[in-house]
């Protein structure tokens, strides 16, 4: 996915900017950046790979070099940023977080005015890049925002540093990801994790609002443009992606997620489908939390049948090669054999997407001598990959389990019942149920409701966007 961190002080900001871009390590994987300007020598960048090394390792030795009141960093999932931008509208630093849909169609508009792309090793154009030349058309950042915004399908978060010592922050128009505002007395920042600041010393000031723009100096922020009441903030920031400190909203993560698992076990209690299980198990580390919900709520002891070895791969998707990504996932499960062997387990996990690592992690268990493994999924069957955030990697809707299953049972024709399948409590949905648990190994499977699961995130319904799981905007 991807994030940044911004900061502008009446003092130096490069530690703030280090560790809040450091603090966002967990929603990206491939590449981050820093940059920070200053009066006298202008802007200072640095741009590394972070697939095999952290974050804090390879900007450390870069520290020295900058110096500072006003900086941002970033962490991407995709392309190389922020980037330096000069233009009519003078020179500014830029990182954007989000999904560009109809790329081709926005190149194809700049081929009668002579603009040229620079074209990546891959031969894609650099997202960041793209919606710089989108902005550049207009005659103020603001309004080149705005356009950027609206010509997009998809969704645009970003930052700008501008040549004289300002930051000026969009959340997406649907506010699709957060942005929060803190203070600390001498200055402000900007980030998506509200943990961030509050360890750095800032307090909570201001959360945007979807479509809404905010100028930050080191004397305060003001507010640009005003938020639009429509919003569909990503559900998944409390399921997986968001850090369990933070909060969005108004609701902190950790929370959603004991009240999740707590409502998963009541409706299995309430249907007959609560296994008598010797324990209760969270998948590491975002399904932790699921799982102690749903062993509170169901009366079942807690434990942890294995941990993940994270000192030195503290991410198993982080190197580029799939069979190393596949080698270290099996190498970090670290078995606590006297809480498998001949148990019964049930393990939450955040969500079930494609599967494969989870297999793995099945087998594994039967492996290390469990009696029984039974399986829930602390969110719907996702069923439609994401359009929005890119959540989802998966080049085709059918390589998504629950999706492939339909596929095998009803061939096209599932397509028209999808919103069945999605039922668990469906004729439909338990036939799903039952063909990925022929797959997988367990010996039960259920997911979470997509009415629980709002029920747990507690705020407006229609706020929240559910695409992945209904495939409605």
């Amino acid at each position: 996915m991807g994030a940044f961190f911004g900061a502008a002080s009446h003092r130096d900001v490069v530690l703030d900017v280090f560790f809040g871009v450091d603090y966002h390590s967990h929603l990206g994987t491939r590449r981050a950046g820093m940059v920070i300007w200053n009066g006298t020598s202008g802007f200072t960048r640095e741009i590394h790979s972070i697939e095999n090394t952290p974050f804090r390792t390879k900007f450390e030795k870069d520290l020295t070099g900058f110096s500072g009141n006003v900086g941002m960093g970033c962490i991407s999932d995709s392309d190389p940023q922020p980037l330096l931008v000069r233009s009519h509208l003078g020179v500014f630093a830029l990182a954007t977080v989000g999904a560009i849909n109809n790329t081709d169609a926005l190149i194809k508009s700049f081929t009668g005015v002579g603009h040229q792309f620079m074209a990546m090793s891959s031969g894609d154009v650099n997202a960041t890049e793209l919606v710089a030349a989108l902005i550049n058309t207009q005659d103020d950042l603001v309004s080149g925002i705005q356009y950027a915004q609206d010509q997009i399908e998809g969704s645009l978060t970003l930052l700008v540093m501008t040549d004289h010592g300002e930051l000026i922050a969009a959340r997406d128009k649907m506010g699709r990801l957060p942005v929060l505002i803190g203070g600390d007395g001498e200055g402000h920042c900007v980030t998506f994790e509200s943990f961030a600041y509050g360890k750095l010393g800032y307090v909570d000031e201001h959360e945007l609002g979807p479509g809404e723009i905010v100028s930050i100096t080191p004397d305060g922020y003001e507010v640009l443009v005003q938020p639009r009441d429509e919003m569909r903030i990503c559900a998944f920031l409390w399921v997986y992606y968001g850090y369990p400190n933070s909060n969005y909203e108004g609701v902190n993560v950790e929370v959603m997620r004991y009240r999740n698992g707590a409502i998963m076990a009541r409706d299995d209690a309430r249907h007959g489908l609560l296994p008598d299980v010797d324990y209760v198990a969270g998948v590491p580390d975002s399904g932790l939390p699921h799982g102690i919900g749903y062993a509170t709520e169901s009366g079942r002891p807690f434990a942890r049948p294995f941990v993940k070895y994270t000192p030195t791969w503290p991410r198993s998707f982080m190197p580029a090669n799939q069979d190393v990504r596949n080698r270290v996932a099996k190498m970090k499960q670290i078995p606590v054999p006297e809480l498998i062997h001949g148990k019964r387990l049930l393990f939450v996990d955040d969500s079930i997407v494609r599967g494969t690592q989870l297999r793995e992690t099945i087998d594994f268990l039967y492996g290390a001598g469990a009696a029984e493994v039974h399986m829930r999924s602390a969110c719907p069957p996702i069923m439609f990959g994401c359009k929005y955030l890119s959540f989802s990697r998966s080049r085709s809707d059918y390589e998504l389990i629950a999706r492939r299953k339909v596929l095998e049972l009803e061939g096209e024709a599932g397509e028209r019942h999808l919103d069945e399948y999605a039922d668990v409590h469906t004729e439909r949905g338990q036939c799903m149920l039952r063909a990925i648990c022929e797959e997988m190994g367990f010996d039960s499977l259920n997911y979470q409701t997509l009415d629980g699961l709002l029920d747990a995130i507690g705020i407006d319904r229609k706020l929240i966007c559910t695409y992945c799981w209904s495939g409605r905007e």
